[in-house]
């Protein structure tokens, strides 16, 4: 897996997810991913923001209720999260497209995935 494209001369082409799947472990492909739209495509389908927002805010109302250092290790939980999988949304993206034919499909349609025969 490679972050970022290079010119290689390699064109990217359309792989049928059957064959993507059992070609990518046996390295027949070269996948690249593009880091920022994989960031943006993890969190909006991960519902990311919609899970760290409780833990967040229930960190503060831990805090404001007389428990400061429960609701603090609960605000950095959240925070931490989100940063970890911003972090490791190319491989994630990775492996969501790789067991899901909706996502595989969705990737390469937006351009976060691009295929390449492996050299």
């Amino acid at each position: 897996m490679s972050d970022t494209p290079s010119d290689d001369g390699a064109e990217a082409l359309y792989v049928p997810f059957d064959e993507f799947r059992a070609g990518l472990p046996a390295g027949r492909f070269r996948v690249i991913v593009n880091p920022e739209r994989a960031r943006k495509y993890v969190k909006h389908r991960m519902m990311l923001t919609a899970l760290i927002l409780p833990i967040i805010g229930t960190g503060i109302g831990v805090a404001y209720f007389g428990h400061p250092w429960l609701g603090l290790g609960l605000v950095l939980l959240g925070i931490a999260a989100h940063r970890i999988v911003a972090h490791q949304a190319p491989k994630i993206l990775l492996h969501m497209a790789s067991q899901d034919t909706h996502v595989y499909h969705e990737a390469l349609e937006f351009e976060i995935l691009e295929v390449r025969l492996a050299r």
